[in-house]
């Protein structure tokens, strides 16, 4: 059972990075990608209406991690309280921007909070990175599963290790580099005209230094961690994850080439897919690996999961849950689906 939660939490997060990232992404370029106030306003419009739904599989994947990994939840929250504050004021802050810039008049009120949105998303990005980054390299766990990291040290990622060092930062930089990307490739598939061009041009531009810092974070994670590699060599089948990413990524120049805006964003959900699940199969089963242990033995499925008989009771009311979750999210989708121009209609939030 251990197994089925861990690969059920790992698809709520990637649904997640997949669903809220081109909002987030659109959040970090909207202020440079569009020229004028309507433009900005229609960026806004292309997520108005589904950003909101998309947290919901953030709050969905905390309450299963809960749930099913009771010991990971309360330690890594403890252990990394002071990020994950920030995580939840950034959050705030992008919802208060998004709502109280179409409902607070006058010309200063909406510059202040496009730059709010611009700079929260901006951070979200970095920290999510970072995040990521801790959980590859490691914390420092003791004898009883609990850490306490700084928010830096000596920027090394090892020894008395901080939140942030360099290999945090460099995930980081990769991680607001690829969601910049994948809100670009969602303004093209959303939006038509002179922002559509732009978008599509922003696609090619930061393809080059996504591709670049893949490859950059890849070959650091490996020299780091070694580890990693383990269950690539035992179970080739795994491979499939990383090809999906290099696949996705590829596929989505070309599809921008071609200007083939709906086929490019499918690539860019691949490459998100490809790279998180690499990273997923990689971990297995380890949740939280420690950087204090030689063989890297910290919280796993087996010491970090909940009794079996509550997780197989819990699996039923999972599934209803994450049905209705499901269908509300295809409805949401497919009630708002096609092109935006400054002629369509605002909805009744002021998108």
């Amino acid at each position: 059972m251990g197994a089925i939660w861990f690969w059920l939490v790992a698809v709520l997060l990637v649904g997640y990075v997949v669903l809220d990232g081109f909002d987030i992404g659109v959040g970090i370029l909207h202020l440079w990608i569009a020229r004028d106030d309507a433009e900005r306003r229609l960026a806004i419009r292309s997520i108005g209406p589904v950003w909101d739904g998309n947290e919901v599989w953030l709050i969905a994947a905390g309450g299963t991690l809960y749930f099913a990994f009771p010991a990971l939840y309360a330690n890594g929250f403890s252990g990394f309280y002071l990020p994950l504050m920030m995580v939840l004021w950034l959050l705030i802050l992008r919802g208060a921007a998004l709502e109280f810039r179409s409902h607070v008049g006058g010309h200063i009120w909406p510059v202040l909070w496009d730059g709010c949105f611009a700079l929260a998303s901006i951070l979200l990005a970095v920290f999510y990175g970072a995040a990521l980054g801790n959980v590859v390299r490691g914390v420092p766990l003791d004898s009883a599963g609990r850490f306490f990291e700084p928010l830096w040290t000596d920027f090394r990622p090892r020894g008395q290790t901080g939140i942030l060092d360099w290999y945090t930062v460099l995930v980081g930089v990769a991680a607001l580099a690829a969601l910049a990307l994948h809100g670009a490739a969602w303004l093209a598939y959303k939006t038509a005209g002179e922002l559509n061009e732009r978008a599509l041009r922003c696609v090619k531009n930061l393809w080059w230094p996504v591709a670049l810092l893949t490859i950059a974070i890849t070959v650091a994670t490996f020299r780091l961690e070694r580890w990693l590699l383990e269950n690539f060599r035992r179970h080739t089948w795994g491979f499939f994850f990383p090809m999906l990413a290099m696949g996705g990524l590829a596929s989505e120049m070309w599809f921008a080439c071609k200007k083939r805006e709906a086929a490019a964003f499918a690539a860019s959900c691949a490459y998100i897919i490809g790279m998180l699940t690499s990273l997923t199969y990689s971990l297995f089963p380890n949740v939280l690996p420690s950087s204090a242990s030689p063989n890297h033995a910290g919280l796993t499925i087996a010491n970090a999961r909940a009794a079996d008989y509550g997780l197989k009771i819990g699996l039923v009311w999972w599934a209803i849950g994450m049905a209705l979750a499901v269908g509300y999210t295809v409805f949401a989708y497919r009630s708002f689906a096609g092109k935006l121009t400054a002629d369509t209609e605002t909805d009744e939030e002021g998108y």
